[in-house]
C-alpha cells in the first residue's frame, strides 16, 4: 500500500493547491512575450546620445582637418604632380608616355646610382645594426657603459652636411691632412722602409748616369784607395730625413773603395759642380751596390754625413744607387678614388648611425627578463650561447625596428654622398636620391627625367614601408 501523503503535501488523492502568479510590469511582460516569441527589438538611441557622437565626430575633424590639409598640400599633390611630370618632356609640353622611364634602364650613369644604392641598403643598416648591438651588450658589462653610450650616440647630434665635411678631411690622400692615411701610412711604414729622396736625380756633368728603372749608376769603373763622388741634387733641405749631417769628404783607404754621396745644392747660389761645399748636407742612410759583371759583389749605407766604404770586393766594379732610395713615399689609399668612394660614404654614415641601433637595441636589452639568462647558465650554457639562442631572439623585435628604419633612411640617403664624393668621382658614388638632384636641377636638367625617378625612388620605399606597417599592426594585435 502507498504511504499517506505528508501533511500539507498533496498526494496522489489530494489536488494540489493552485500558487497565485506575482503580477508583472507591462514593460516586463512584453519583453517577455518577445523573449519567447521573436527576438528582441534593438534599443533606439535617444536624440540626445545621437547629437553628442556628432558633435564628438565634427570635433575630431577639426583638429584633423589642418593635419590632413598639410598632408595632402606637402605629401599627396606632390606625388600626384611628379608621376603627371613624369610622362613628359624637359619643357613639360609634350607627352612622352613611358619614355623617362626606359630611359632610367638605359643610362649608365642612372644604373650605377641604382647598384650603389642596392650596395647601401645591404651594408649600412646590417653593419650599423650590428655594431649597434655588439655595442649594446658589451656597455652592459664595463663600469663606464653610461658615458661610452654617450660617446657612441654623440655622432647623432651632427648634420649629415657637417659629417660629411668631417669625412671628407679624414678621407683626404694627403697624409698630413686626411687622418686615415696617416694612421695607414704610420702602420705601413712601421713594417716596410719608406725612401727618404724620392725626388733626387743626378746634376749637370754628374759621374752618375741612368741605369733604367729608377736607378743611377756610375759612368767607369772604380778603383780602391780612390775617393770617389757621388752628387745628386732635387732633394729640398728641408725634406732631407732626421739625423742628416753636413758632408764629409771621404779619404782614400787602401783595399777600399771610399766615397761621398751628398746634396750637391748651396742655399743661397755659390758653390761649385761637382765638389763637395762646407754647407752642403749629406745623404745619409743612401743605399749604394758594386756591380760587376751584373752581380751585384758588395753593398753598403751611407754614413750622415754621407760618407761610406765598400770592401776589396767592389775594385773594379760600377757603383749602382738602386731605385729603391728614390722610390716615391708610400702616400697611403685613395680614399675616395673610384673603387672604394662608396665603402668610404657608408663607413661616414656607419659612424653617424652606430649609437641610433645601440640605443634602441640597449633600451630591447634592459627589459629581456634576467632570469632567462641566469637559467640559460646554470644549464650549462656559454656566453656565447646565450647570446645567440637567448638573446639575439629575445630582440628580434627590436632588431627589426632598426633595420627597417635604416633602410628607408639610407633609400633617401644623399647629402652625405654629395659633399663627401669629389665632383670627379660622384659618378662612382652615385645614388638614387643624388641622381634625382642632379638630373632635375643640375646642368642640363630635365626634370620630366627627375620626376621619373622619384617615382621609382617611391615604388622602391613603399615596400618596406608596408612592411614596417604589419610589423606595426601585428605587435599592436598582441
Amino acid at each position: 500500500m502507498p504511504a499517506p501523503a505528508a501533511p500539507g503535501t498533496p498526494g496522489e488523492g489530494a489536488p494540489a493547491k493552485p500558487v497565485p502568479a506575482e503580477p508583472v510590469p507591462a514593460g516586463r511582460a512584453t519583453a517577455g512575450r518577445a523573449t519567447a516569441g521573436h527576438a528582441p527589438h534593438r534599443r533606439v538611441p535617444a536624440k540626445g546620445v545621437s547629437a553628442e557622437a556628432r558633435r564628438r565626430r565634427l570635433i575630431a575633424a577639426a583638429f584633423l582637418l589642418p593635419a590632413l590639409v598639410l598632408l595632402g598640400a606637402l605629401v599627396v599633390h606632390p606625388i600626384g604632380y611628379s608621376l603627371y611630370r613624369s610622362f613628359f618632356d624637359r619643357s613639360g609640353a609634350t607627352f612622352v608616355g613611358g619614355d623617362n622611364y626606359r630611359e632610367i634602364l638605359s643610362d649608365d650613369t642612372i644604373r650605377t646610382a641604382l647598384k650603389n644604392t642596392a650596395l647601401w641598403v645591404v651594408l649600412a643598416p646590417t653593419t650599423a645594426t650590428a655594431l649597434g648591438l655588439i655595442f649594446a651588450v658589451l656597455t652592459e658589462r664595463v663600469r663606464w657603459g653610461t658615458a661610452f653610450k654617450l660617446l657612441v650616440f654623440m655622432p647623432m647630434a651632427i648634420s649629415m652636411l657637417a659629417a660629411g665635411i668631417i669625412f671628407r678631411l679624414v678621407y683626404d690622400h694627403d697624409p698630413d691632412r686626411g687622418v686615415a692615411n696617416a694612421v695607414w701610412v704610420g702602420v705601413h711604414d712601421t713594417f716596410a722602409e719608406s725612401s727618404a729622396f724620392p725626388k733626387a736625380r743626378p746634376g749637370r756633368d754628374s759621374p752618375l748616369t741612368d741605369a733604367g728603372g729608377g736607378a743611377f749608376t756610375t759612368r767607369d769603373p772604380v778603383r780602391a784607395g780612390t775617393p770617389v763622388l757621388l752628387p745628386l741634387v732635387g732633394v729640398a733641405p728641408e725634406a732631407l730625413p732626421d739625423g742628416t749631417r753636413t758632408a764629409g769628404t771621404a779619404g782614400a783607404e787602401p783595399g777600399k773603395i771610399t766615397g761621398t754621396v751628398w746634396q750637391d745644392f748651396t742655399r743661397g747660389g755659390g758653390g761649385a759642380t761637382n765638389v763637395v761645399d762646407p754647407t752642403e748636407q749629406g745623404f745619409a742612410g743612401m743605399r749604394i751596390e758594386a756591380v760587376k759583371d751584373g752581380k751585384v759583389v758588395d753593398t753598403t749605407t751611407a754614413r750622415p754625413d754621407g760618407t761610406f766604404a765598400l770592401s776589396a770586393k767592389a775594385d773594379g766594379a760600377q757603383l749602382r744607387l738602386p731605385a729603391a732610395n728614390f722610390r716615391e713615399a708610400y702616400s697611403g689609399v685613395q680614399w675616395l678614388g673610384p673603387s672604394l668612394v662608396t665603402p668610404a660614404v657608408i663607413g661616414a654614415y656607419v659612424w653617424m648611425w652606430a649609437g641610433f641601433a645601440m640605443v634602441l637595441i640597449g633600451a630591447g636589452l634592459a627589459a629581456v627578463p634576467r632570469e632567462l639568462l641566469e637559467a640559460a647558465r646554470v644549464d650549462g650554457a656559454n656566453e656565447w650561447q646565450v647570446f645567440r639562442r637567448i638573446t639575439v631572439p629575445l630582440l628580434a623585435p627590436v632588431l627589426a625596428v632598426v633595420l627597417v628604419t635604416l633602410v628607408i633612411n639610407v633609400m633617401k640617403i644623399f647629402d652625405l654622398v654629395f659633399v663627401i664624393a669629389p665632383g670627379a668621382v660622384q659618378d662612382d658614388g652615385n645614388v638614387l636620391a643624388l641622381q634625382l638632384y642632379r638630373t632635375s636641377f643640375g646642368t642640363d636638367a630635365h626634370p620630366g627625367l627627375g620626376s621619373a625617378i622619384a617615382v621609382l625612388l617611391l615604388v622602391l620605399v613603399i615596400p618596406v614601408m608596408l612592411v614596417n606597417i604589419r610589423r606595426l599592426r601585428k605587435e599592436g594585435s598582441r
